[in-house]
């Protein structure tokens, strides 16, 4: 199977009613002025879960309560497959694994993530964090993405998993078209050359372990055996793509946002206990990832009947800007009390594996940025870029300050 042409319609299926059927497609966003998450809110608008002939064809869940119950219904909702459109490809582990199955391939990659392992990491990105900062702080300006957001989290993964550090730049080529495609044949070339990559990895590590995230995941068994080479893959894969994407891009719609709302910042910098919720209630606001799941068995499903086989797509944004689950969700309320009720990190069995590490990073950027550079805003003349798909991401974002005089 070769990817989908992401522009091509597919015919609708017979059981799908006529009535619920939208022409949308994720992969290109139109309108909200640059901000993907206000075109996606206005899905609210329509019926709860409708079907669109883009991308080889699929269902998409609208609202918070059905996405949370999809995401925690394993014996409805397969996670075989969770991002569209389908293709050829490893499996992500464990993303991809439906338990009990599932227990056996987390278990490989959890200790990593414990709060009491990660805690030396989130020593060193504090220090990378005031280092990078430093780095720049002078000159009064920076390109936040490229010279932070794109450094800190990824720095600090590739660290944890031995990479290269040369290799960065490499890597985020061929993860960009991954996780945002424009033409199937891009998208092809990188996560061939992705691939091709990580089996190199794979095969050094596997002739000399270390005690690294990789080493110590290839090492472990499952089922009482040694994972085979498109398990070694898989796993390898799911950790790396999502090491070198998810945070960055999290990290990017937090700072555009405090760019544009200084009555925001000055709350985190009067108030630093906000800090915490207020990593929540971005990542609610700003829900970057968009994920799928398969139907396992013909299902009823808010009156709507959904066959074996039938893919259904969620955004975690339409879940925080539902107002059935937040109130005035498009509002940034630093103190609301709910907000980590979100699905950015998924739901369940599936939660993602990194939060930890990841809420840790993004506390940190606010902590150690706001000390240095409490005022800062979008430089004036330049153009903020952004860009939508599975992830969603700000791709460019110049910042300006005016740096203190020492005394």
């Amino acid at each position: 199977m070769t990817e989908a042409t992401t522009d091509a319609i597919s015919p609708v299926p017979p059981h799908v009613p006529p009535a619920l059927v939208m022409d949308f497609d994720f992969l290109h966003l139109a309108g909200g002025d640059g901000d993907p998450f206000l075109t996606l809110k206005r899905l609210h608008d329509g019926p709860d879960i409708f079907w669109t002939p883009r991308n080889r064809g699929h269902w998409v869940a609208t609202r918070g309560d059905d996405i949370r119950n999809i995401l925690t219904d394993n014996q409805t909702f397969s996670s075989r497959v969770i991002f569209l459109p389908a293709m050829d490809r490893p499996r992500i582990i464990p993303a991809e694994i439906d338990p009990p199955r599932h227990a056996a391939y987390r278990a490989l990659i959890s200790p990593f993530f414990y709060p009491n392992a990660i805690a030396a990491w989130a020593d060193e990105a504090r220090q990378l964090a005031a280092s990078l900062i430093d780095g720049f702080y002078a000159s009064g300006k920076c390109e936040f993405i490229a010279d932070f957001a794109l450094r800190l989290p990824i720095v600090i993964f590739m660290k944890m998993c031995d990479l290269p550090l040369q290799d960065r730049e490499m890597l985020l080529d061929w993860v960009g078209p991954i996780f945002r495609p424009k033409t199937d044949t891009d998208t092809q070339e990188a996560r061939a050359k992705f691939n091709a990559y990580l089996v190199r990895i794979i095969a050094q590590r596997r002739a000399h372990p270390g005690a690294d995230l990789l080493s110590k995941a290839l090492a472990g068994t499952v089922e009482g055996r040694p994972l085979d080479d498109m398990e070694a893959l898989s796993i390898t894969n799911s950790l790396v793509l999502g090491g070198l994407d998810t945070v960055a891009s999290s990290m990017g719609w937090m700072a555009l946002f405090l760019a544009r709302h200084p009555e925001h910042r000055r709350q985190l910098i009067d108030q630093p206990k906000l800090i915490p919720n207020a990593v929540e209630e971005l990542l609610r606001r700003f829900g970057i990832p968009t994920i799928a799941r398969i139907v396992a068995k013909d299902v009823v499903f808010k009156g709507v009947a959904l066959k074996e086989g039938d893919p259904i797509l969620m955004s975690a944004c339409l879940h925080g800007l539902d107002e059935r689950s937040f109130p005035d969700p498009l509002a940034v309320d630093f103190h609301r009390a709910d907000a980590r009720k979100h699905s950015v990190f998924s739901q369940g069995i599936h939660r993602c594996p990194g939060s930890t590490l990841a809420l840790a990073e993004f506390r940190i950027f606010l902590e150690e940025w706001l000390k240095r550079i409490p005022d800062f805003a979008i430089e004036p003349g330049a153009n903020v870029v952004t860009d939508s798909g599975i992830v969603h991401s700000v791709t460019a974002l110049p910042l300006a300050w005016r740096p203190r005089v020492a005394a």
